[in-house]
């Protein structure tokens, strides 16, 4: 059974066309003590501010490991030594923070998330809906007024200028409270945040028109003049700001669609079996042992076993299957899978929230809520963002008013000082990668490509090498027997047999074939005694007192061979199959081809590859000759053959310390050391493989069709990252100065009011651009 992986000894590197080397390399994960992870959904946050404040606040409570805070998704995932604190220590400093944490729910059962965050963050979104209405209503006609400069005769005095100071005022004190109350929340926590800017600027503004209706004299402006008011730009400002939260509310739920769509897998209740009753249940509620009912054309509540009946279950949306599974009775089910022809009875074998439904939601969750690498300049920015803007808004204050010391001066060093406050934007920053992490991974799990966090995305985005193992992942894992040749003195049918009978005691798929091919056959499988496997070698037994070996011409009979058989191996090899050799009472008495054919879609996948700029080299186990012959059917230029499976973490080292961005892609279990190894380890598996702990990616549908798909989705991820924090900066970097007047000169300045639109746009951009990851793979 030789040339199988972890049957052969030594390793064989055919290179039939030389790779780029370009890449990079990431430092070795460190040990960490014995941990736990939490993720708390965080309320209040404004800004990318408030989550350095966040993680700041978490990272000093005693034992805590790591705290990271993703503002599109609000969520905090904190991990901590169990023995030094708890949830109750960490929500308590989110508290003393000046933020709330959404209280626990009734765990979901499709490991969702929990309905309070869910419903904090509907009630958010309504809020903010129902103060943009409210403070859109009495600025109308605040801007009308303010804007009408005379046109309304009743209006033009000081019946108008008081009217507007009740407008205004009424927009700040009901609407526009929550900006004040932020800003104090901070103030208290001796920092800054959007709260910060905003209520300094609408503030600032209408102090200043405040005081001039109430006590003109203090700035004189004339005999016949009443000093300027901007009432109008204070109501507008704060209308044109809840604008964009409302917006951005709006997209954030977006984010999660795909999380939801998963969860809507998940029917509601389930028909629980009490004797021969059958009473509606919360699926919640169901626990292992309990009996089900499922009709056709509903979804099976939990994972299971069929105890009863017969029934066609489509399983797309966990292992890519187009065509339904017959399921009959004893074979196992899984929670969100469609019934579809018969009724079945199912035995429930985990709870709502341990099935592989669930283990997905929550992989797609975790994904969401992380952080790519990238995201640490616009971290560093953020954190001293407010600061910054507060002083360059103090500097244009200054310097006009030095400019300008009256009274008019004065007005047009305020209106600067308030454009700089309001349309400065952290959120913008902080949106701009979790964003579009969040709506890339979601999107992966739609097209049936789970990824495990920004950092695997990132990681995704630059890889330049693919080295894929054979068996598996480029061909069908499903071996078959394809032809025995016999030595002289022995039929096929008794050295088949006596192969059979030692290998009916392996796992190995190889064996598998082998033994399935002698009973389809009808060749004597005896009993065998003495069972031992020799790792790279293969296996041995007696039977009916024989010595009998399968596995390599060395392992079977040295080197001597009966005439003509090397020659039959080596023509087999050159098909592509793998010649396995048998022997008896140490003599080679003839070999066994066994033949894993490539997937339909395998070439089509390596030509997809190179397509994107991306080298592609396979890893197998098999003979020289085997390998090579399944790589020229497949396209496949570079070829490291004859490598045992311990062998392939070494053969990603080298790559990766000859300069390549490795992707390692196997089945995730013999392959585990070189998946690990990898910038990206990539698992061919079902929804039922993602608690894989070894591998960044799992591709739970379609296979190695689907790779260059995931890694064109992790480069166009990338690439909008890129393009929300350009922008991001772009806006701050432009809009402030001009805002500031430092382009006064050449004719360029903005009002506070426009201003604030522009600020209030940013981030809505920023999430708009993000979002249309959602249409990444759909056809235009």
């Amino acid at each position: 059974m030789s040339l199988k992986p972890g049957r052969q000894q030594n390793m064989t590197h055919t290179t039939l066309m030389p790779l780029p080397v370009t890449g990079r390399d990431t430092p070795a994960a460190e040990s960490a003590p014995p941990s736990r992870r939490l993720d708390l959904p965080i309320e209040g946050m404004t800004c990318a501010a408030c989550v350095r404040r966040v993680e700041k606040a978490v990272r000093k409570v005693p034992g805590v490991i790591e705290a990271s805070v993703n503002f599109a998704t609000q969520r905090a995932t904190v991990t901590f030594e169990p023995e030094l604190t708890g949830r109750d220590e960490l929500v308590r400093a989110v508290v003393d923070a000046g933020y709330g944490v959404a209280p626990l729910a009734q765990p979901a059962a499709a490991g969702a998330p929990a309905s309070a965050p869910e419903e904090a963050a509907d009630r958010e979104h309504a809020r903010a809906r129902r103060d943009l209405l409210l403070s859109a209503a009495l600025s109308i006609p605040l801007v009308a007024i303010g804007m009408s400069h005379g046109a309304i005769a009743a209006l033009d005095g000081a019946f108008g200028r008081w009217l507007q100071l009740a407008l205004a005022t009424a927009v700040l004190a009901i609407p526009g409270r929550r900006f004040f109350h932020g800003a104090l929340a901070a103030l208290r926590h001796r920092t800054a945040d959007m709260n910060t800017l905003v209520s300094l600027g609408v503030g600032s503004a209408w102090l200043y028109s405040a005081v001039a209706v109430l006590a003109p004299g203090v700035f004189p402006h004339g005999e016949h003049h009443a000093p300027p008011v901007y009432f109008e730009a204070a109501g507008a400002i704060v209308t044109f700001v809840l604008l964009g939260k409302t917006l951005e509310a709006k997209a954030k739920k977006r984010l999660t669609d795909a999380v939801r769509g998963l969860v809507a897998l998940r029917p509601a209740e389930a028909a629980k079996m009490l004797g021969t009753d059958l009473v509606q249940v919360p699926v919640e509620a169901l626990e292992p042992g309990d009996r089900v009912r499922v009709r056709p054309g509903e979804r099976i509540p939990s994972d299971g076993r069929v105890i009863e009946g017969k029934s066609s279950v489509d399983e797309s949306m966990l292992t890519g299957e187009s065509m339904p599974l017959h399921k009959i009775e004893g074979d196992v089910v899984y929670a969100g899978t469609l019934n579809q022809t018969g009724a079945l009875t199912v035995r429930v074998t985990r709870a709502a929230a341990d099935t592989a439904l669930a283990g997905i939601v929550r992989a797609v969750e975790d994904a969401q809520g992380s952080k790519a690498p990238i995201a640490a300049l616009a971290d560093r920015v953020s954190a001293v963002f407010v600061p910054v803007v507060l002083g360059i808004a103090t500097l244009s204050f200054t310097v006009w008013l030095a400019l300008d010391p009256t009274a008019d001066g004065f007005a047009v060093a305020l209106q600067h000082f308030v454009a700089v406050l309001v349309i400065a934007c952290p959120c913008a920053l902080g949106l701009a990668t979790p964003a579009a992490v969040a709506v890339a991974t979601g999107r992966g799990a739609e097209l049936g490509v789970l990824v495990k966090g920004g950092a695997a995305l990132e990681a995704a985005s630059r890889v330049d090498l693919v080295l894929l193992d054979k068996t598996g992942t480029l061909t069908t894992g499903r071996p078959v027997l394809t032809e025995v040749v016999a030595a002289e003195g022995w039929s096929d049918l008794e050295v088949l047999g006596l192969a059979a009978s030692v290998e009916q005691s392996s796992e190995h798929p190889i064996a598998r074939a082998i033994v399935l091919g002698a009973r389809a056959r009808g060749a004597l499988v005896e009993e065998a005694t003495g069972f031992a496997a020799e790792p790279g070698s293969g296996a041995s037994a007696h039977v009916a007192a024989r010595e009998v070996r399968v596995g390599t011409a060395e392992w079977a009979g040295g080197a001597a061979l009966p005439e003509g058989l090397s020659e039959e191996a080596a023509r087999l090899a050159e098909l592509g199959h793998t010649p396995t050799f048998v022997s008896i009472d140490g003599r080679v008495a003839g070999l066994i081809s066994i033949a894993d054919r490539p997937t339909p879609d395998a070439r089509a996948a390596v030509l997809a590859l190179e397509r994107l700029g991306i080298g592609v080299a396979m890893l197998s186990g098999d003979r020289k000759a085997t390998a090579e012959a399944v790589a020229r059917e497949l396209g496949i230029r570079e070829v490291i053959a004859e490598v045992r499976p311990q062998d392939k973490a070494r053969v990603v080292a080298e790559r990766r310390a000859a300069g390549h961005t490795v992707a390692m892609v196997g089945d995730g279990i013999n392959d585990a050391p070189a998946l690990a190894g990898a910038h990206v380890g990539i698992a061919i598996g079902h929804g039922v493989d993602v608690a894989l702990a070894a591998v960044d990616m799992v591709l739970m549908q379609g296979g190695v069709a689907v790779l260059p798909r995931a890694l064109e989705l992790a480069r166009a991820a990338l690439r909008n990252i890129k393009e929300n924090l350009f922008w991001a900066f772009i806006y701050n970097v432009v809009g402030i100065p001009i805002a500031a007047g430092a382009l006064s000169r050449f004719g360029w300045s903005l009002s506070p009011v426009i201003a604030s639109l522009a600020m209030a746009m940013s981030s809505v951009s920023v999430l708009a651009n993000s979002l249309r990851l959602r249409r990444f793979g759909r056809a235009s």
